[in-house]
């Protein structure tokens, strides 16, 4: 599994054609990026010159870490053979490719089920689908902004994702990622928030900082810069500081935009 740090990390999700740029035009020692289409079925790409070997080696030499974030469409959850096994098939290109380049983790949302499944099939759909991946890479489970059915949007259905999950043979490495705007927005209690989560996970890897352009309880996933959204700074700060894990923002905007909602942190760190 991937390591907490101190001091704490902070970075960004940047563009996958040259994450090391990227990073150091932000100033950061961390990134996120994708590997292909976030929205697409297609497999892992690595655009980096010279490939997974290339970015490896650059990573390794800049002292940059990297994270990679699988796509959305990816659900095996899902009870729909049709989403569900090319979810896995996907999900175990994106592990292999996330460790071809050195990535410190691969990030996925936990997915859901419909208003006609029995969700213990979701959560069981999560068991084999662990059980049955080859972890060349540590694999994070995100929490989600919205979903009636969903796995990871509250407390109690990730304490049922847990259970379910702790079973399986890759579990020992499988970790867990934080993101404030879905938790804002899915209306979850905020109170002690990370302390609850980690009292089921016993611990967070990775925290995706991001503010919400829509109100609490909206079940809506749209990040807003710090400071200029809807979610309380004040939460926002104390998940940095109860998580004690790296930082990745994930807000709109360029380099200019990053570097000051990095600025916004570190301000009140």
């Amino acid at each position: 599994m991937t390591s907490q740090a101190s001091p704490l990390e902070l970075g960004a999700n940047v563009d996958q054609s040259d994450p090391i740029a990227e990073a150091q035009a932000r100033g950061v020692r961390i990134v996120q990026h994708s590997l292909g289409e976030l929205q697409s079925w297609k497999g892992p790409k690595v655009l980096y010159p010279g490939g997974a070997a290339g970015l490896k080696d650059a990573a390794e030499q800049a002292g940059i870490g990297v994270y990679v974030h699988a796509p959305y469409v990816m659900n095996v959850a899902s009870t729909n053979n049709r989403i569900r096994i090319p979810s896995r098939k996907l999900l175990q290109q994106h592990l292999s490719a996330a460790a071809e380049i050195g990535a410190r983790g691969l990030i996925v949302h936990g997915g859901h089920v419909t208003a006609e499944d029995d969700p213990a099939v979701g959560f069981e759909n999560w068991f084999k689908a662990i059980d049955g991946l080859r972890m060349d890479c540590p694999l994070l489970i995100e929490n989600t902004a919205g979903g009636a059915h969903a796995m990871a949007r509250r407390v109690d259905a990730i304490a049922r994702l847990w259970e379910a999950i702790s079973q399986a043979s890759g579990f020992d490495h499988v970790g867990f990622c934080l993101d404030t705007c879905h938790a804002h927005a899915s209306g979850e209690d905020l109170d002690d928030l990370v302390g609850r989560i980690k009292a089921i996970t016993g611990r967070i890897d990775l925290v995706h900082v991001n503010d919400s352009r829509d109100a609490a309880g909206s079940g809506a996933d749209r990040h807003a810069n710090l400071g200029k959204g809807q979610a309380d700074p004040e939460f926002i700060m104390q998940v940095i500081r109860d998580a004690a894990a790296p930082v990745i923002i994930e807000t709109p905007g360029g380099v200019a935009d990053h570097i000051a909602d990095l600025d916004w942190i570190r301000t009140r760190l």
